[in-house]
């Protein structure tokens, strides 16, 4: 009962995402299987996880693993505890924090895995501060592929056509304050007659890459991270898109801000 009302939210909340963004899936069927799932997306923008369970939920169910400022806000905290989601503290970004602190997280979602739990995790941890996708020397994704519970799938999703999302950073050059954004959206889609905003498109590709990141994860931190990189950006850098967010008004006049908060230039500063 409870996966049949969290799938027909997920069909109500993709109505109203469809509002905004005309998005297509590559290879959607490959979640059509019984093994447990470690999903891998590049993250542009704070819709995007919004945009990827309203799909990933048409074949599946899934849980997370996000920060727990984003699991307690308020609304959003019911949602993510019904589908078993972790919240982690944010020093799992890498400011602080032990590493004992990091195994305790890493085996809860691995005992996750080992119960049959599909989990989303997003290897850079953050939002993009550029076109293309950096992760730098974070490591859960390479602890998690290097020990993978038997039977378990590693599914890479490549997510395209959110670079210049409200969502994101390239709109105001720092991260945006989620209710804000939803509230700001709720508004603009009303402003539009519901069936008239102007539409975003965005991709998701999904691939089977488990034996590819198993040979990987054998290496080290860096190359592995590097495979990821490279998957995620096979592309090239996404150009910037500014959609506008009124049908009658013009195109959007908007060029990317002089600074972008978490940037690969704001960390070789």
């Amino acid at each position: 009962m409870k996966k049949v009302l969290l799938k027909a939210f997920a069909s109500f909340y993709r109505f109203f995402l469809n509002r905004r963004y005309k998005v297509t899936t590559y290879h959607l069927d490959i979640l059509d299987t019984d093994a447990p799932l470690l999903i891998l997306p590049n993250h542009q923008a704070l819709v995007d996880p919004q945009i990827l369970f309203s799909q990933i939920y048409r074949i599946t169910t899934a849980a997370t693993v996000t920060l727990d400022y984003i699991y307690n806000t308020p609304g959003l905290h019911t949602l993510l505890k019904s589908i078993d989601s972790i919240a982690i503290p944010n020093y799992f970004l890498g400011v602080s924090g032990t590493k004992k602190d990091m195994e305790k997280i890493h085996q809860k979602i691995l005992d996750h895995l080992k119960s049959g739990k599909n989990i989303v995790i997003y290897p850079s941890g953050a939002v993009q501060g550029q076109g293309y996708e950096v992760i730098n020397g974070k490591q859960s994704a390479h602890y998690l592929v290097s020990h993978l519970p038997q039977n378990t799938r590693v599914i890479g999703v490549r997510i395209h056509g959110l670079w210049g999302s409200i969502w994101g950073r390239a709109w105001t050059g720092k991260t945006v304050k989620m209710l804000n954004v939803f509230g700001l959206s709720i508004f603009y889609i009303l402003a539009n007659f519901i069936f008239f905003v102007p539409k975003r498109t965005v991709t998701l590709e999904f691939y089977d890459i488990t034996e590819e990141a198993k040979r990987q994860a054998k290496k080290s931190l860096f190359e592995f991270n590097r495979y990821l990189e490279s998957f995620y950006n096979k592309h090239g850098e996404e150009e910037v898109r500014y959609i506008k967010h009124f049908f009658f008004l013009p195109k959007l006049n908007k060029t990317l801000p002089e600074h972008i908060e978490g940037s690969v230039d704001d960390f070789a500063c």
